[in-house]
């Protein structure tokens, strides 16, 4: 879990106790501080490290971005703890629900031939009021199908099998955002199994800043993977093209218009992956 500078304490410690309270307890909770961050939350985080051998702080003293903490994390327990067997991962402003690792961990042991799963989510706000709800397809052969036009894993509720990344896979240090939508692709390309499932197990925390924080970096680089996975994935359709091409022209659009579309497109895209 990374934590920078604008997370602030309580929804920070609402996370990490969602973690410290889960109903599967063998685990180690990694935190990066990534540069600076607020002194109660240094001061929280400090205090918790002490006295709980199954939390590490490490600390960063610039901010170096997602992809390199994750990175670091992901090579930091390949050396140190060489045998963790999921590398789970989420943000330091959401909540996971308490079966959240067991269900997911279940469900892994169980299907052998899937190395990366995700699961539906609820959205809630600064008030932790729920606003929304994201569910993504549930099967591999979906999900393949839906990469050329979405990002098909709510990273917030990943987890990922080791052997992955001892594989030698990783996230694109160069990238300040859709880090995963390039990662979930190659690892597509590279013949590796997903999944979702399609209970919500986590709480992702949609601020007012929400849409003004899809700016034109993330909205160009959302482009640049939907043409990515056509490229790898050997996707090529007009249809790819056309949707590929009108989102990147709706995200420039003013951000009242682009929370509008962000809303129909949860509403259709829920309407449509059905969960059976």
């Amino acid at each position: 879990m990374g934590v920078y500078i604008e997370d602030q304490l309580d929804w920070v410690a609402q996370s990490v106790e969602s973690v410290l309270s889960q109903s599967y307890q063998n685990f180690q909770l990694v935190l990066v501080l990534d540069g600076e961050v607020k002194e109660d939350v240094f001061n929280y985080l400090s205090q918790l490290s002490t006295e709980r051998d199954n939390v590490q702080l490490i600390k960063s003293a610039v901010n170096v971005g997602l992809s390199t903490c994750m990175n670091f994390v992901i090579d930091w327990t390949i050396e140190n703890l060489p045998s963790v067997e999921y590398f789970f991962r989420m943000d330091a402003d959401d909540i996971s629900l308490s079966e959240r690792f067991e269900k997911q961990i279940n469900f892994l042991k169980t299907h052998k031939n899937t190395q990366v799963l995700g699961t539906s989510l609820v959205e809630i706000n600064e008030h932790g009021n729920k606003v929304g709800k994201r569910k993504l397809p549930k099967n591999h052969g979906d999900i393949f199908r839906i990469l050329p036009k979405r990002c098909a894993i709510n990273h917030p509720t990943v987890v990922v099998k080791m052997e992955v990344f001892k594989a030698g896979h990783r996230y694109n240090d160069d990238l300040q955002n859709t880090q995963d939508y390039f990662l979930w692709i190659e690892l597509c390309a590279a013949g590796y199994k997903f999944a979702n499932l399609p209970e919500p197990l986590l709480e992702f925390r949609r601020v007012n800043d929400f849409y003004k924080r899809r700016g034109l970096s993330k909205s160009v680089n959302e482009f640049k993977a939907r043409f990515y996975a056509m490229k790898v994935l050997k996707r090529y359709s007009i249809g790819n093209i056309v949707y590929a091409c009108a989102v990147l022209f709706l995200r420039l659009m003013p951000s009242k218009i682009v929370k509008l579309a962000y809303k129909i497109d949860r509403y259709l895209l829920n309407k449509r992956v059905r969960h059976e």
